[in-house]
């Protein structure tokens, strides 16, 4: 059984992973973020009591599911909205930050590294979550777990509810599909 500080770590240590997940998937920060926070709560109240060895692929579930039934609330809501979206004004708040740049500006500063090179790998990784964000649904799944979260085939294929062989073909057709992409567009591999 996880402690409460095993469960709180583990969610701190998962919160910008699952935040990036859930923004590749919905294309929407506001959506993303109530996402993986309805995520977290889900764990919290439901396998809190899980042993912290069980924790990442439960979230993992979770995660995925609360994305698809996010995906489900916006089929029924955008029938209704096209139905009465004449009848409301659309509303701006002004703000215009961008919570991705803030969240990468906080990770820490690497004080050697030169304007130039950061400037440069702050497109090369713009380049690649715009590549990210055009795989297959599948594939972008099997990619993300298994090379940003760092989880093993095995684990993969459970929260996706597939074999393992799936999880190793998608990740191999994202991976292959990413690099001619990426070569498309002139990033060096």
């Amino acid at each position: 059984m996880a402690t409460d500080q095993e469960l709180s770590a583990f969610l701190a240590s998962v919160e910008r992973r699952a935040f990036k997940q859930a923004v590749f998937a919905v294309r929407d920060d506001e959506a993303a973020l109530d996402i993986v926070q309805d995520a977290m709560i889900k764990l919290a109240e439901k396998y809190g009591d899980k042993s912290a060895a069980e924790l990442a692929p439960l979230f993992q579930r979770i995660l995925q599911n609360t994305i698809h039934d996010w995906f489900r609330r916006q089929k029924v809501r955008n029938t209704w909205v096209s139905l009465f979206s004449s009848l409301r004004d659309d509303r701006g708040d002004g703000d215009d930050s961008d919570l991705l740049e803030t969240l990468e500006a906080q990770v820490g500063s690497e004080s050697a590294e030169s304007s130039a090179d950061k400037v440069e790998r702050a497109q090369v990784m713009h380049i690649i979550e715009q590549e990210i964000q055009r795989l297959p649904t599948r594939q972008r799944q099997a990619f993300l777990m298994r090379y940003w979260e760092d989880m093993d085939v095995a684990e993969t294929a459970a929260v996706m509810g597939c074999s393992e062989g799936s999880v190793k073909t998608h990740c191999s057709r994202a991976t292959h599909t990413l690099a001619q992409a990426l070569r498309a567009r002139g990033v060096r591999l």
